[in-house]
């Protein structure tokens, strides 16, 4: 099992560690000093500031004369017209139009890119994007750094303050941009970017440093009082943050076999790219385009509240009336909203914010309703 470069960060603090995508990580915290746990994690997100490791997901380089035109032939979204230090979220598609994975990319000049890919597909996107540029004869070099290098997010409303006693640069950062730092000897890639509904940062940066920069970062911060600013946080409440958010993760909602259109992320699917003087027709484009001249998919995400304490599960039935309408893909108690949510995929012509849903669990039926995507949206920073 890989370890990242914080494993040891984690087991000090109380992380209790699990297999994820081949990687020991931390579920959830025993914090010192009490507390602890998917729920406490959540709220501290929520109200002031958690520290994520994310440094299983997979961090890439492509550079060369033929970099730029590879990830435009490989994301849906426009590459070409990136500004230096701007980052762009995007999905890979396979020629059916499902989706590989979603990516976000950086662009750090003109023939030079990071893209940021799930953990558990980082294997499968290096031979996709190696096999695209040898069939297109591209001249580009593809690195993966994923394992010589960290990734850690700090995402709350009360981290961007908190930055700014190291920085007065990065607090003015926009969403999706980035910058490059140096830190003493060390080498910061930040970016105002997270997966969570709160504002924050993203910031990659040389394995071997990572426990110096952490040393630094937090030397004033006393994660054992009740009211620190920051504390360890794991995936358990990422996956919950997420969900209220309405941000698709990649297994649940996100699948080969589900059609890009309806995901509820049109945002990031440019269908005329190539229609651009310096675009590329996407893999996958053809069929979206015919899709989206049919209507749409069959079915398209939405988000769900249930009414009672019962949680539901990926896989159930979603049913309106007496009909099956759709199933569920992720689902999870909400802390903040204080009931039960989820996310489905339901049959587009039902998706009315209000409508009634019953969902199958197998032992009985759930009441639910279709609840405005995001469920939670975080308040604008005063």
């Amino acid at each position: 099992m890989l370890k990242t470069p914080l494993n040891a960060f984690h087991k000090e603090h109380g992380g209790k560690m699990v297999d994820f995508a081949g990687w020991d990580m931390p579920m959830t915290y025993a914090w010192a000093g009490g507390g602890g746990g998917t729920i406490d994690e959540h709220k501290q997100v929520r109200t002031s500031g958690g520290i994520f490791d994310v440094s299983h997901m997979g961090r890439v380089r492509f550079s060369g004369r033929h970099a730029r035109k590879l990830l435009e032939k490989c994301c849906t979204r426009k590459i070409h017209d990136m500004k230096h230090g701007q980052c762009r979220y995007s999905l890979v598609l396979n020629e059916q139009g499902g989706i590989k994975d979603d990516v976000i990319v950086y662009r750090e000049d003109d023939d030079q890119f990071l893209v940021v890919v799930n953990a558990s597909n980082r294997a499968k996107l290096n031979d996709h994007f190696r096999t695209v540029a040898a069939a297109s004869d591209f001249k580009v070099t593809i690195d993966d750094k994923t394992e010589s290098t960290a990734m850690v997010a700090l995402q709350g409303p009360k981290i961007i303050p908190f930055i700014s006693n190291f920085s007065k640069e990065i607090p003015s950062l926009k969403r999706y941009t980035f910058v490059t730092k140096n830190l003493l000897i060390v080498k910061l890639m930040v970016s105002r970017t997270g997966y969570t509904g709160e504002d924050g940062v993203e910031v990659i940066l040389p394995s071997m440093m990572v426990g110096m920069v952490m040393g630094l970062m937090l030397k004033d911060v006393d994660m054992k009082k009740a009211d620190a600013i920051i504390k360890p946080v794991g995936l358990g409440c990422r996956d919950t943050l997420r969900t209220e958010a309405g941000m698709p993760l990649y297994g649940h909602e996100l699948t080969e076999e589900s059609n890009a259109l309806g995901t509820g992320l049109d945002f990031a699917i440019s269908l005329n790219k190539d229609e651009d003087q310096l675009g590329e027709k996407f893999i996958g484009q053809d069929v979206l385009k015919k899709t989206a001249s049919e209507g749409g998919p069959a079915r398209k995400l939405a988000s769900f509240v249930v009414s009672g304490p019962r949680t539901a599960r990926p896989g159930m039935t979603v049913m309106i009336g007496d009909k099956p309408a759709g199933i569920v893909t992720s689902a999870c108690p909400s802390p903040t909203i204080g009931s039960p949510i989820g996310l489905a995929y339901i049959d587009r012509d039902k998706l009315t914010e209000g409508t009634m849903l019953t969902i199958d669990t197998g032992r009985g039926m759930l009441e639910a309703k279709i609840a405005k995507t995001p469920l939670y949206k975080a308040p604008k920073p005063a």
